[in-house]
């Protein structure tokens, strides 16, 4: 999974069967501390993500398998989730409290 931070959107003219009506929106991929760590890249989105939103996105199979109806469709990079609270901790350090009301079954 990767970090990033959706800075505008791309537009399309053509595009392959089974990702019409997919909206495509450039993001920069980020690291745990949210600096840039690369060049801005395209991503089809399934979430919804709007411009300035911390997202998370995937690569490669995971991509093209998010897509809600073709399977099998040449996506490389797919925004899947958009992040509402980050919390960075010191390497090592791992935190196993759960907020109430998260779980169903706590």
């Amino acid at each position: 999974m990767i970090f990033g931070r959706v800075r505008g959107s791309a537009v399309c003219t053509i595009k392959y069967p089974g990702t019409e009506g997919v909206k495509l929106l450039v993001v920069e991929p980020l690291n745990k501390r949210l600096e840039p760590v690369g060049p801005l890249q395209v991503a089809a989105d399934v979430v919804q993500a709007g411009p300035g939103d911390l997202c998370m996105m995937v690569r490669s199979r995971e991509a093209s398998l998010a897509l809600p109806d073709v399977k099998f469709v040449p996506v490389d990079l797919a925004l899947v989730g958009i992040i509402d609270e980050l919390v960075v901790r010191p390497d090592g350090e791992f935190d196993f409290t759960l907020k109430p009301g998260h779980v169903r079954y706590t």
